[in-house]
């Protein structure tokens, strides 16, 4: 089980809180340092000083780490262009040296689009726009040097693009698409994803939702096609203590009222940690992305680093 950091800098945490989670994120041991892409805070929170943007802060960091993978869980559709977007990530995964991935959505949470003027279509719409930035992200990067790269969909067109820059990763960086939608989300992991991520639900539902993707599958041609299999990963909501109260402490924001939907979080000793990876595991899981509620509580990621990972195969 390889074991991610997931933070929500949008809760209150400026660049320099990032800068120094993601260091002990790779002192500690663990495999990657991803990030949600979002403008604003989903509950009663202030999220002061204010957001950061998610692939200014990735490229930062690029240059400030050495080994983590770096990316985001998820990047919306709706915030960027596709074009630029796959500029964008390319130069990133250059400046970290070939450690990008990119995790990327339909965009979900209304409230930050009107807040920021951004257009938020309904939800067909979206999931056709997403599915039409796939294809064009992951076709800039596949095109070869000094060839173009032209596309004509319902909501994006490209005329003979130079597909330029090229990421370090070849064809290019890991995509990772995720969620808990029943169909299109399926179908679009089979075909685009080099991950599938079930987010911060229960071992029986992210079953479920592997099944699904693993259907999808073998409808679209992608089982027996020779493309690396699907890599399964899963969200998992943690506040850990030493003792029940510091386990209690560190999960009280998740009773504050959110947007979000009902989770299903691991809140107590270490052991209960490595008990539901390892559930995850059974089911297919080999990677896991830990949702750290507070940038600044070190000493929670210092505990998982130190009990934790030292019981999980594939960590380090």
């Amino acid at each position: 089980m390889r074991v991610a950091v997931f933070t929500e800098p949008h809760r209150g945490a400026g660049y320099d809180d990032q800068l120094r989670f993601a260091r002990l994120v790779e002192a500690g041991g663990f495999d990657g340092f991803l990030r949600a892409d979002h403008y604003q805070a989903m509950g009663d929170e202030s999220g002061l000083p204010g957001p950061t943007d998610a692939w200014l802060t990735l490229a930062a960091l690029a240059r400030e780490t050495t080994r983590i993978r770096l990316g985001t869980l998820v990047t919306s559709a709706t915030f960027r262009l596709p074009g630029p977007l796959a500029v964008m990530v390319a130069q990133v995964d250059q400046m970290s040296g070939g450690r990008v991935e990119l995790g990327i959505g339909a965009g979900w949470y209304e409230r930050e689009h009107t807040s920021y003027g951004i257009p938020f279509p309904g939800v067909g719409e979206r999931f056709d726009r997403l599915a039409e930035q796939l294809e064009i992200i992951t076709g800039l990067w596949r095109t070869p040097v000094g060839e173009t790269y032209s596309y004509l969909g319902d909501h994006y067109r490209l005329v003979d693009a130079p597909a330029l820059p090229k990421p370090v990763q070849r064809p290019g960086p890991p995509v990772i698409v995720g969620g808990r939608g029943p169909k299109r989300t399926p179908e679009l992991a089979a075909r685009y994803a080099d991950e599938f991520n079930m987010p911060f639900k229960s071992v029986e539902e992210t079953a479920g939702a592997y099944e699904r993707v693993r259907e999808a599958c073998d409808r679209t041609g992608r089982t027996g096609s020779g493309r690396a299999p699907l890599v399964f990963s899963t969200g998992v909501v943690v506040a850990i203590g030493r003792t029940d109260a510091e386990a209690r402490r560190r999960a009280e924001p998740l009773h504050v009222k959110s947007a979000l939907p009902p989770e299903d979080p691991v809140v107590g000793s270490p052991a209960q940690l490595v008990d539901r990876l390892g559930e995850f595991a059974a089911i297919g899981a080999t990677r896991a992305h830990l949702r750290l509620i507070e940038l600044d509580d070190l000493d929670h990621l210092e505990l998982i680093a130190g009990e934790v990972l030292p019981q999980l195969d594939g960590t380090r």
